[in-house]
């Protein structure tokens, strides 16, 4: 793996190149997450030769639901030794991602894993260093980030054109009747859905954590164990603060899955709310107590979707392209928020984001 350079300046990893139409694939875990993967694997020609799953009658069933022939089997280790993958694709629940992306990467096949990369910063270290050992990419797939919309978002802000962005808001509340692993985990809401509006803020405003002092707390009446609710205040580089609020036992009045964002800038401001699209405005004329402000439009900037765009990513860094958008150096300053946020809240005091 050696260093570059992209466009804008910043450092990227340059990765073995592979023969994109003949690109194999291990698919491990055959949960609910596999019925939004598989048919993006097969509509972009990937070969889908193995499924891995504690469950091989689960496996089973997905490879059927979605007509494809793979070798099942419960063993990752002896799939990629029969199988030789050019990738493997880790679905797995969020405890089992870094066994799963260390192995895979210790036997020399580059790994695109959903999110969050880890359950402890500790886990995400040892994936980083299992990257760099190999030589070999190791991706988060952040599905909020190929949305035209927060493109949109981002090349606004870097722009210039509402001056330097001094802060954005976020307010996430669902009222989410999930089942399942969520339904036990200590922070179900800063660990699996925060990721995404934290990774989001750093995207729209190219700026990397410093510091956070959160509250996550249970509210009266949660059908979850652990802590669902969380408010948040995040000192970003550049002076920029960010502030999150957000739950996913809130019943009613739901904002988007995207979140309710609002950016600030010093000439102006952009809200971005239930999935409408943006509304901007600039001062236009520096006098009055509220200076007069004029509409100023967030155009889209067209992406493929999801993990379409996630994958498509990907795959390009394989075929010798730029690092793509949640490479693990990158990624793990997100999962750092996560860390950060949960560690102020249990010591009741700003903590340091490290990473």
């Amino acid at each position: 793996m050696a260093p570059g350079k992209d466009m804008d300046g910043s450092a990227r990893h340059i990765f073995h190149k592979h023969n994109r139409m003949s690109m194999k694939t291990v698919v491990v875990g055959a949960g609910g997450i596999s019925n939004a993967w598989l048919p993006v694997l097969k509509t972009a020609g990937a070969d889908v030769a193995g499924i891995v799953d504690l469950d091989p009658a689960r496996a089973k069933a997905q490879a059927e639901k979605y007509a494809l022939s793979p070798v099942i089997s419960t063993d990752l280790k002896k799939a990629l030794r029969t199988i030789r993958p050019d990738f493997v694709l880790d679905l797995t629940i969020p405890d089992a991602h870094c066994s799963v992306t260390c192995t895979a990467l210790r036997a020399g096949y580059p790994v695109l894993g959903e999110k969050p990369m880890a359950q402890s910063m500790a886990q995400a270290r040892r994936m980083v260093k299992a990257s760099e050992d190999a030589g070999k990419l190791y991706m988060v797939s952040q599905s909020r980030r190929y949305v035209d919309v927060h493109a949109g978002l981002a090349r606004f802000v870097a722009s210039g054109k509402f001056g330097a962005l001094t802060a954005l808001n976020c307010a996430f509340y669902i009222g989410a009747h999930f089942g399942g692993f969520r339904d036990e985990m200590d922070s179900p809401l800063i660990l699996d859905m925060a990721i995404h509006h934290f990774d989001l803020a750093r995207m729209i405003s190219r700026a990397d954590p410093v510091a956070v002092y959160a509250k996550e707390f249970n509210p009266r009446g949660s059908w979850y164990k652990g802590d669902v609710a969380a408010s948040c205040i995040f000192e970003m580089s550049d002076g920029i603060v960010f502030t999150y609020m957000g739950s996913w036992c809130a019943n009613g009045l739901a904002t988007s899955w995207h979140g309710d964002w609002r950016l600030v800038g010093e000439q102006g401001s952009v809200v971005y709310e239930r999935d409408q699209p943006p509304v901007g405005a600039i001062v236009s004329e520096a006098t009055g107590f509220q200076h007069p402000t004029a509409p100023c439009a967030v155009e889209p900037v067209p992406t493929a979707p999801a993990m379409s765009g996630a994958l498509a990513e990907f795959l390009g860094a394989l075929d010798g392209g730029p690092t793509p958008q949640g490479e693990c150096h990158d990624n793990i300053k997100s999962l750092a928020m996560v860390f950060g946020a949960i560690e102020s809240s249990r010591k009741g005091r700003r903590v340091a984001i490290k990473y």
